[in-house]
């Protein structure tokens, strides 16, 4: 029996096999699309570990909240097709609760972590590369934690509940109450989402990116030609203008444009007749750093019939 393109992103659809995996299904039982089904069902982890080579720059942040503690994660897949696949989102929103409750920043330690159901969270993962049929990654994972208050999740562009691309944390640390501690903390991430600080303050920028910025900075005042005194004061003047729009607090709120982020927080603690302490916050977007590849799923498609 013959098969066709249709039949191939069909076959896809229901499996969230690979495109390959799912043209050798189709032609190996005679384009019987139900008995593809269950030979890609039947590969089980055997076609695992050769996907793990290929790039993963798609994929969710997870974001997940209990009590005074919070945590993202980020889980990567080859291909957006499979960041919508229900069964990705539902290891997303399991891996992202688990790391939740470890209290560990590590990669190896959510892998080796024990997986609802059973197996570790890393084991899963290797079962889905296997059934769905791309690699998949776990790239990285941040708690944020208050003695005192609230830390207040927010998914921009949410594809599911706390699954989405840019994922943020805020961490306010007050006797203030989660009515006034909430807002302000939807506020502070839809800020985060937008302006993507690199740090809280400058104090924890990175020495490597203040000094790249440095050395540009001092190529542009040598081209001046002025005195050396006057590039130096140049050099000094554009490393404080860099950190200060790069670091959180100083930043200015994309809400008014002129509002420091410290003095919105300062603002909203004096309204509420009590200390309020930006603590920490977390900002994962999705693929950041990845160098991502380009592909045409129309023509992915009819490549792969046309062998």
């Amino acid at each position: 029996m013959a098969y066709t393109a249709a039949d191939v992103k069909n076959l896809r659809e229901r499996t969230g096999a690979g495109m390959m995996d799912c043209k050798k299904a189709l032609e190996e039982n005679g384009g019987d699309l139900e008995a593809a089904v269950d030979a890609l069902k039947a590969k089980g982890l055997a076609a695992a570990a050769k996907k793990s080579s290929r790039t993963a720059a798609e994929g969710l942040v997870g974001v997940a909240v209990e009590g005074t503690k919070g945590v993202a994660v980020e889980v990567n897949s080859e291909t957006d097709f499979v960041a919508k696949n229900d069964q990705f989102q539902d290891f997303v929103r399991k891996a992202t609760e688990v790391a939740l409750t470890l209290g560990s920043d590590t990669i190896e330690a959510l892998r080796d972590a024990p997986y609802p159901g059973g197996g570790t969270v890393g084991e899963k993962l290797t079962s889905n590369v296997a059934t769905i049929g791309e690699n998949q990654q776990l790239r990285r994972v941040k708690g944020v934690s208050v003695s005192n208050g609230i830390v207040v999740p927010y998914m921009h562009n949410a594809q599911a509940p706390n699954l989405g691309k840019i994922g943020v944390l805020v961490a306010l640390e007050s006797e203030a109450g989660a009515d006034v501690l909430e807002p302000l903390g939807k506020q502070l991430a839809m800020h985060i989402a937008a302006a993507f600080p690199q740090a809280l303050d400058a104090d924890g920028l990175d020495a490597d990116v203040i000094e790249r910025e440095r050395k540009i900075a001092a190529e542009k005042a040598a081209e001046s030609g002025k005195p050396a005194e006057v590039q130096a004061k140049m050099v000094e003047g554009a490393v404080k203008k860099f950190a200060k729009e790069n670091a959180l607090l100083s930043q200015l709120s994309v809400m008014d444009n002129k509002t420091p982020i410290a003095d919105v927080v300062a603002q909203a603690g004096k309204a509420a007749g009590t200390p309020i302490v930006l603590k920490d916050y977390v900002r994962f977007q999705l693929g950041e750093g990845i160098e991502k590849e380009t592909s045409d799923f129309a023509a992915e498609v009819a490549a792969a019939v046309a062998g």
